[in-house]
């Protein structure tokens, strides 16, 4: 059986009715199945994850989209995650015996039904790309919501689907398919975003701006010259959570083989410390492979275990990913689940 994960995140993270909505949607469907749902109050953005075949995964998704479209008004969304539209990112991941070629086949679909069914452009991004521009979740996004309509002017932004024209009410979607990504926050015990901000800078792949002796930004040709970060495959930004008094360096590991989570977390502590600021654990947001918390309980463990549960029981504990919501592996390990 071919199985593929889909993970919608939509711009709400506070109202249960719409969360009950979209589970309904999805429960009643067949060769799906509803994994997790996610909400955050700060972020106001909610992290779904499906599993199912082909035909399964494809209705899951369109009808999850549609049950959100009927709620979510973006001219009264303000968030601390970036977006783009009430569905924001719709992203299709490859589990069992499917190729990542045809999960970006099930991308162009649903960008098709949706894109006709509820007048939204669409853009296709990663492995379903057509424009080496669009590859990147944060070029699409850039100007968010806000900037959309001026952006829909420009040819060089017209929609993969659907027409040019801007939805008021529920913005643009991204869909693609991509490697299993990693939605992964580290905590800063400070109010000050300002840490978390250089941290994510210093430490994503596409890094920051380079600044001359005057701190102004250094252009070449019109273009910011950037320094670049040290985490490969890492996005990573700095948000405010009000919620728990905190900061969060929060970061997309998009290939955790390349950058493990454990990677990440001690290069974060590493930039806390010299910041002067102190790391008081961290969380996973959505759903996290098995092999991933494995590889961090051998980093911690020094060899002294091999069996699964003490693996993953150390990676949780070194990871602080208790901190600020319970852990629980058979609630948020993929493998566990399908």
């Amino acid at each position: 059986m071919k199985i593929v994960e889909c993970v919608p995140n939509f711009s709400e993270g506070k109202n249960v009715v719409i969360f009950d909505a979209i589970s309904k949607a999805i429960g009643k469907l067949e060769n799906v199945k509803l994994l997790s749902l996610e909400p955050d109050a700060d972020y106001n953005r909610v992290v779904v994850t499906l599993a199912g075949d082909e035909k399964g995964i494809l209705n899951g998704a369109v009808a999850a989209t549609k049950e959100a479209s009927t709620f979510i008004d973006m001219r009264n969304h303000k968030g601390e995650h970036p977006r783009l539209g009430a569905t924001d990112v719709v992203p299709f991941v490859p589990v069992k015996n499917i190729t990542m070629q045809e999960c970006a086949h099930i991308s162009e679909e649903y960008a098709k039904i949706i894109s006709r069914d509820l007048e939204v452009p669409v853009y296709l991004y990663e492995e379903a790309c057509r424009k080496p521009k669009r590859k990147l979740l944060s070029n699409i996004r850039k100007g968010e919501y806000e900037g959309l309509e001026e952006k829909l002017k420009n040819p060089e932004w017209y929609p993969d689907y659907g027409e040019a024209k801007f939805n008021p009410k529920l913005g643009a979607i991204v869909t693609g398919a991509r490697f299993f990504l990693i939605a992964y926050n580290v905590n800063i015990k400070s109010l000050d975003v300002k840490y978390a901000k250089e941290i994510g800078e210093v430490l994503r792949e596409s890094g920051r701006p380079k600044r001359d002796e005057n701190g102004n930004v250094v252009k070449v040709n019109g273009e910011t010259v950037k320094i670049p970060g040290r985490l490969k495959t890492v996005q990573g930004m700095g948000v405010t959570l009000d919620k728990y008094n905190i900061t969060q360096v929060s970061m997309n590991l998009k290939n955790y083989n390349v950058t493990p989570i454990h990677i990440a977390f001690e290069e974060v502590k590493k930039e806390a410390q010299r910041l002067g600021v102190e790391v008081i654990g961290s969380e996973i947001v959505g759903l996290v492979p098995l092999e991933a918390l494995m590889q961090a309980g051998e980093f911690y463990c020094n060899g002294k275990f091999k069996d699964e549960k003490s693996l993953v029981d150390i990676a949780v504990d070194k990871l602080g990913l208790s901190e600020l919501n319970e852990f629980i592996p058979h609630q948020k390990i993929i493998d566990y689940m399908i």
